[in-house]
């Protein structure tokens, strides 16, 4: 569902990602993890087409992922949700099912409203919103197309412990679907019990993309040991 080969991205003579190369299957839920400067966002805006990269090649569903067949297939949630200021939670929806030629998008985006709690609130503009709403918005837009990939940066922060754990069931029911998610984040324990494999990034490199138990055996002499110590032991400083 996604290749990436040899991505590349330059600030200057600064490589924020180097050289990585990996793939995405159907139906499988990835953790991207790394500290900060780490390349997670980066790799993903890359791969989204919001940052231009400087070299490799990168293609979602077999067509280049700057294409319009590409961008057909993926959603995109960014770190920082952005909301029009002067639409209404309801118009987002709406706006996004005219954009993706959604065919009976209303019920679908009454259920995923009242999924994130928002069913009260789709009448409230954009600018009204506190961050968490905006989120809830993102991710309810992100939905609604029914795409075949996702893309997740940090999904969870800003949202309550229902909502994240909404985000989870909903993980977890798209993946027996057959689709794929990507997902960037901080926060270890959001992704331990839903991905299928982790993938962890330090100075803009791949150093670790494996499941989580293959990842143990190769890294970790505790088997008791959980994904946080593994991370914490992959990325500390030399």
């Amino acid at each position: 569902m996604l290749e990436v080969n040899g991505l590349v991205k330059k600030y200057g003579k600064q490589n924020a990602v180097n050289n990585i190369t990996f793939s995405l299957e159907g139906g499988e839920v990835v953790g991207l993890l790394g500290p900060n400067g780490a390349g997670k966002s980066t790799t993903m805006k890359c791969i989204v087409g919001l940052l231009r990269k400087s070299a490799g090649e990168i293609s979602i569903g077999g067509h280049d992922h700057l294409s319009v067949e590409a961008k057909k297939l993926f959603s995109y949630i960014p770190e920082t949700p952005h909301v029009y200021d002067l639409l209404t939670v309801k118009e987002h929806l709406q706006f996004i099912a005219q954009a993706y030629s959604v065919i009976n998008w209303q019920e679908k985006a009454v259920e995923l409203m009242e999924i994130y709690e928002l069913d009260d609130k789709q009448d409230k503009l954009g600018r009204d919103l506190s961050k968490g709403m905006r989120q809830k918005v993102s991710i309810c837009c992100a939905l609604l197309p029914d795409p075949q990939i996702l893309f997740f940066d940090e999904p969870m922060i800003g949202l309550d412990p229902k909502a994240i754990k909404n985000t989870k069931r909903i993980f977890n029911e798209l993946k027996t679907k057959g689709k794929t998610i990507l997902v960037s984040t901080h926060l270890i324990d959001s992704v331990e019990t839903i991905a299928d494999r982790i993938m962890i990034m330090k100075e803009g490199n791949i150093i670790g993309n494996d499941t989580l138990a293959n990842l143990k055996s190769n890294f970790s002499r505790d088997d008791d040991s959980s994904l946080e110590d593994l991370f914490l032991e992959l990325t500390k400083d030399e």
